[in-house]
């Protein structure tokens, strides 16, 4: 398998060239030479310009999931209790062989500009993960300041170990392959268990993290990109993702599967609170990264661009996704999840489930299912968290602005109810129905972003990779489950697992939470999950965190369901009922994707996950 598909990387060397021109004009005599012009390793390797040049092609191997299903039809994730689409999906049953739209399915190439929605992250990891080994084995070749070196190894060891880490989170412990393959070597490199893969990525991270600067603008290597350089790896990428890393690896259901203890490995849990709680330190100390207030938090996933030159991101996301064709960013993210009815060519959609709605508290702080935190089951969309009014379209929610147009007052207002022309779908749009449930999502796609406001093409939306608000979520589980209680704190840091898990909720103009909540481990670990539900929403972490508790097959995470309900004379709900519409399927062996049946093949020491 690793042979196959990461062989033969000489011939990328030329390609890797283009990548060059964004740093200097000096490298122009390179890319004037004709495509057969031979081209040395100390060509590629000799300075740091075209090392850093070979080095960017590794950034535009990570695969935005969120784009490449947009772009084929098959849309978010799908595969946790979050999200339903129109059109069944294999995933609710059980069914995790079809991968091909997001996993497997496409070779490497190099017009990534124009065929983003092609990529797929199974063979794009192997292949970064080959040029970050090959660039470790050229570092010798390299004439350059210690800065640089450090910069070039920092990179090629980060993503080393994030492209490791990417598939482990879907297949389980793999082979790490830390070394350049040669196709001539016979195939025995072990799978690990996945602890054992996670503390080899954990090396690559912290060494990473060790070499790369805190920001590259200031330093002399950054001068020639100055201000071009937010999505370069830093520090607090490596820091990051290292506390990622851990946490994942202290899991129940990744502990289980590495010592079959069904529980959080304590001491991993210690290591990522302590890690991730030197980010928040660092970010609090040097203001390298800074959660966004609650009037710029929709910067973190969208900004209006008349030019599609503006990335959404602000001062909160600190790895983002690769860029993308600005100008199709309509076609992917809007259609996901705008009404088909006016969906950028799209005749299906994919929306919130009822089930996950109720993660959403109310504007006091409490969860719906608290008798003190009134609820009206009657009037179920009055009082929430502040996160649903900018997240959710219901019944009534306004969608157009330019309302003059016949259509357009037509589609002005969200109609769903069970006769709303939003919720059973238009001869428009083929007769596939509108919404399923109940709700669409605004998340990714603005008010505006339809035919009539016609500003669908003046927007940039992208998924982050990870954000701060990420970072303090993770350090409260981290420390809860490794210092042993929601009061603890990492030595090292300022705050304890309440403390930051407020300072979320605080940014959403929520008040602190309930002393209630806080004076037991099980009950902080609940507002936890559902904290973590809200803030993520349709952020693709949905299915990677009910695996990983150990919990995605708990009936109350099983249903999809969808609330039917009339519109009475007053505009309020009435005759409200929850139904079901979707009942997941989901077993021991859904803890981890199967491989492709050739892959397992191979050689003797690469078996198939259990069950499949």
């Amino acid at each position: 398998m690793i042979r196959n598909r990461l062989h033969g990387l000489r011939h990328w060397l030329v390609s890797s060239m283009v990548f060059v021109a964004f740093f200097a004009s000096s490298c122009e005599s390179y890319l004037d030479r004709a495509p057969e012009a031979s081209i040395s390793d100390k060509d590629v390797y000799g300075s740091f310009i075209s090392f850093q040049g070979f080095v960017e092609e590794i950034y535009n191997s990570v695969v935005d999931i969120h784009k490449v299903l947009g772009g084929n039809f098959f849309y978010s994730f799908s595969a946790s209790d979050e999200v339903l689409s129109t059109v069944p999906l294999p995933w609710d049953d059980g069914n995790y062989w079809n991968q091909s739209s997001f996993l497997y399915g496409a070779t490497p190439n190099f017009n990534y500009y124009s065929n983003l929605t092609g990529m797929r992250v199974w063979p794009f990891a192997w292949y970064a993960i080959r040029k970050a080994n090959l660039g470790l084995s050229k570092l010798d070749m390299l004439e350059a300041t210690q800065e640089e070196k450090n910069a070039i190894k920092g990179q090629c060891l980060f993503f080393r170990a994030f492209f490791h880490f990417e598939l482990m989170r879907y297949y389980g412990g793999l082979p790490y392959v830390d070394a350049v393959q040669s196709s001539s070597e016979p195939l025995t490199l072990p799978r690990l268990t996945y602890k054992e893969t996670a503390l080899k990525a954990a090396k690559d991270f912290k060494e990473a993290a060790d070499l790369l600067p805190l920001k590259w603008d200031g330093t002399a290597m950054g001068a020639a990109t100055l201000g071009n350089n937010a999505q370069r790896i830093t520090k607090i990428h490596a820091l990051s993702m290292l506390g990622k890393n851990l946490l994942y690896a202290a899991s129940p259901m990744m502990n289980e599967s590495s010592t079959g203890q069904n529980v959080y490995d304590a001491e991993l849990s210690k290591q990522a609170a302590d890690v991730l709680g030197d980010v928040i330190k660092l970010c609090r100390e040097t203001g390298a990264y800074r959660l966004q207030t609650w009037a710029t938090w929709t910067d973190n996933f969208w900004v209006w661009s008349p030019s599609n030159r503006d990335r959404p991101g602000g001062t909160e996301v600190i790895m983002n996704q690769t860029v993308y064709i600005p100008s199709y960013v309509r076609f992917t993210t809007n259609r996901v999840s705008n009404p088909v009815q006016y969906g950028a060519g799209n005749n299906r959609v994919e929306v919130p489930t009822h089930n996950f709605i109720k993660n959403y508290g109310m504007a006091n702080g409490l969860p719906i299912d608290d008798p003190e935190s009134g609820y009206n089951p009657n009037d179920p969309w009055t009082g929430r968290d502040p996160r649903f009014y900018v997240d959710i379209i219901y019944d009534g929610v306004r969608m157009v602005d330019n309302a003059t147009a016949a259509a357009a007052k037509q589609n002005e207002f969200a109609q769903l109810a069970n006769n709303g022309m939003h919720r059973n779908g238009t001869p428009a749009s083929s007769n596939v129905a509108g919404s399923v449930t109940g709700y669409f999502y605004k998340k990714w796609t603005p008010k505006g972003c339809n035919p009539w406001d016609n500003r669908w093409g003046s927007f940039q939306s992208y998924h982050p990779q990870m954000r701060l608000a990420d970072v303090y979520l993770m350090y409260a589980e981290a420390v809860l489950h490794g210092y042993g209680s929601p009061l603890s704190q990492s030595p090292g840091a300022a705050l304890t697992a309440v403390d930051a898990v407020n300072a979320i909720r605080n940014r959403a103009t929520l008040p602190n939470l309930a002393n209630k909540y806080t004076a037991s481990k099980d009950a902080f670990m609940k507002e936890i999950i559902r904290e973590r539900a809200v803030e993520f929403a349709f952020e693709g972490h949905r299915f990677f965190d009910l695996r990983r508790w150990n919990i995605a097959g708990n009936p109350e995470y099983l249903q999809k369901t969808a609330i039917d309900f009339d519109r009475g004379a007053n505009g309020k709900p009435t005759n409200l009922k929850e139904r079901v519409v979707v009942t997941r399927v989901f077993e021991k062996r859904h803890n981890w994707l199967p491989f492709q049946l050739k892959d397992t093949k191979l050689y003797e020491g690469f078996p198939q996950n259990p069950g499949w």
